[in-house]
C-alpha cells in the first residue's frame, strides 16, 4: 500500500517508550548515571512531526513501559530485567507516576498504551484501540532502536499495519547498536527520515 493511498487522519506516529524515567535526569534511568545523547536528543527532533500530524488530523499515540506494582507497590520485574537493570526499585514507571509519563515536550499523547515488554502489542490494548479509530499507517520512534522499537514494528507487520520507522526519530545505548537495529528492519518495513515524511504529510 502507498503511502498515498492512506490518508493523514488514519494515520499514527507511535512514540515507543520516551517517558520521564527513562529521559529526565531526575528520572529511574537518569539518576542511576544511564543514558545517551542520542536518546536525550529525540523528543526535540520528533516534536515538529508530532504537532504536524496534529494539525492535520493524524493520531500521537504513547507507548509507555510499565512497571506493575504488586502487593506493597513492589514492581513486578522480570529476572532477566533486574539482572540488567538493578537500580529499578518501587516508584519506577509506576503507572500514573510522574517518571511513567511521556515527556513534556511531546505531551499531550491522543492515546497511550502501557507496555510491559518490548513490543508494544505484547498483551496491550495497542491494536484494539488502533483498529477502532481506523488507524492503518504507523510512524514508529523512540526508544530503544534494538529493543521496543524493533519489536513493536515487527508485531506491527505481522498485523498488517502500514508501518514505517523514522531512522532519526530513534535511538539506542549506542549509535553502533542503532544503525545494526535499523539495517535489520530495512526488509521488514519503510525506513525514512522525519523530514521526509513531513514533506509527505
Amino acid at each position: 500500500m502507498s503511502e498515498a493511498a492512506i490518508p493523514v487522519e488514519r494515520t499514527a506516529l507511535v512514540i515507543v517508550d520516551l517517558q520521564n524515567d527513562f529521559l529526565h535526569p531526575e528520572g529511574a534511568y537518569g539518576r542511576a548515571g544511564q543514558g545517551a545523547p542520542e536518546i536525550a536528543a529525540l523528543p526535540e527532533r520528533v516534536k515538529p512531526l508530532a504537532d504536524l500530524l496534529r494539525a492535520k488530523g493524524g493520531y500521537v499515540v504513547s507507548t509507555q513501559f510499565t512497571l506493575v506494582p504488586a502487593k506493597g507497590g513492589e514492581p513486578l520485574i522480570s529476572p532477566h530485567l533486574k539482572q540488567l537493570r538493578p537500580f529499578l526499585t518501587k516508584g519506577d514507571f509506576q503507572p500514573g507516576a510522574w517518571g511513567h509519563q511521556l515527556v513534556d515536550v511531546l505531551q499531550p499523547a491522543d492515546l497511550s498504551i502501557e507496555k510491559i515488554a518490548y513490543s508494544a502489542f505484547y498483551m496491550t490494548r495497542l491494536e484494539w484501540v488502533l483498529r477502532k479509530c481506523g488507524i492503518e499507517r504507523l510512524l514508529v520512534c523512540g526508544i530503544v532502536t534494538n529493543g521496543g522499537v524493533a519489536s513493536t514494528v515487527r508485531d506491527a507487520h505481522v498485523r498488517d499495519f502500514d508501518t514505517v520507522v523514522l531512522e532519526d526519530g530513534c535511538a539506542a545505548f549506542s549509535p553502533a547498536v542503532h544503525a545494526t537495529a535499523i539495517d535489520a528492519l530495512q526488509p521488514v518495513c519503510r525506513v525514512t527520515s522525519i523530514s521526509e515524511v513531513m514533506r509527505e504529510i
